[in-house]
């Protein structure tokens, strides 16, 4: 069970995959919201439960009735990926109906000491892929994510080669958006990534986000350039893993798209502000020299929380300590 928003449950699809690959016998039942389910159509042994949290699941007694709907499907164990109040209901019912469980240490108080201003430890947490794997060896699994399996790309659908292109020219997304704004890169500095970007026409650069406020960033972005597409708003979630999977580069915040192009085993670049790769967020498989973060000589409070929503006076500009230079030095390396 894993709720919450896209990318955390985006960071459980590595961990799954590699579980299925090594323990074939074994079938897993995600328990998530309905929008993510294609996250993991790819994934063998895999079936999709959807949690309908504004009815049939709603409060205690929806709950209770998720339960009693798991229960019909003959569960065996139960893997509380979430670690929440809704997420605690279910799995100490299953407890006390004599099923085995686990669940995921969230580790709330080494990021509240990787985070605070004064005396802060600062050193690298495990990883939310290690934290979840343990999870399955308290329930008696070996998972081993030391040489990981990904899917192989997928094929595009006539509707996505139209709206990005046929040629032969790198595919690069970049997705310049994060919930909260301590984790997105200053506009005007990812402008001119963008524009310096799209000098070399061997490059095609799409833009990914979602609403109609950034979207209108983006095609403010895009200014018209011919290598430069605007994907947001354009195809659902499916097709987008569908383009993502076809990427050789993707350029992102401490957010969702990271991963989803990660578990996809794309090349991901990410940009820290005011969280920081040690609390255990890095996408999965990726170098950490591939995440560019603001300069902790300057801001030293950094990182100031574990999902950027805690805002620091004077920390408003962290983030221009990351040059367009360096940015684009890295995309250029990696590609």
């Amino acid at each position: 069970m894993r709720l919450s928003a896209m990318g955390d449950v985006a960071m459980t699809v590595p961990v799954l995959r590699a579980f299925i690959s090594q323990n074939q016998d074994i079938k897993i039942t995600v328990i998530s919201r309905p929008f993510f389910k294609p996250l993991f159509d790819t994934i063998p042994n895999v079936s999709f439960f959807a949690f309908d949290e504004k009815q049939r699941h709603k409060g205690f007694i929806g709950l209770l009735r998720l339960f009693q709907d798991l229960v019909a499907l003959n569960i065996d164990a139960f893997a509380d990926l979430h670690n929440v109040l809704r997420s605690k209901v279910v799995r100490t019912l299953f407890a006390l109906s004599g099923k085995k469980t686990a669940f995921v240490d969230k580790a709330r108080a080494e990021k509240a000491a990787l985070t605070r201003s004064e005396n802060k430890i600062f050193k690298p947490l495990p990883t939310m892929f290690e934290r979840h794997t343990k999870v399955f060896e308290e329930l008696g699994f070996t998972v081993d994510l030391s040489n990981p399996i990904f899917p192989p790309k997928q094929k595009l659908e006539t509707e996505i080669v139209r709206l990005s292109g046929k040629d032969c020219q790198k595919l690069m997304g970049i997705a310049p958006f994060a919930q909260y704004d301590s984790k997105v890169y200053p506009l005007d500095l990812m402008q001119e990534v963008i524009d310096k970007l799209a000098e070399n026409k061997n490059y095609k650069i799409l833009l990914f986000g979602g609403g109609k406020k950034e979207i209108e960033i983006l095609d403010s972005l895009s200014k018209g350039r011919e290598n430069v597409v605007v994907v947001a708003g354009k195809i659902n979630l499916q097709q987008e893993l569908q383009l993502i999977s076809n990427l050789d580069v993707m350029l992102s915040m401490d957010s969702a798209n990271g991963h989803l192009a990660a578990m996809l085993g794309v090349k991901v670049i990410t940009l820290w502000g005011a969280t920081h790769p040690f609390t255990g967020f890095l996408p999965f498989n990726q170098p950490f020299e591939n995440a560019l973060m603001a300069n902790r000589n300057l801001f030293p409070k950094l990182p100031t929380s574990v999902y950027g929503n805690k805002k620091v006076a004077g920390y408003e500009s962290a983030m221009r300590t990351i040059s367009v230079e360096s940015v684009i030095d890295k995309i250029n390396a990696t590609i």
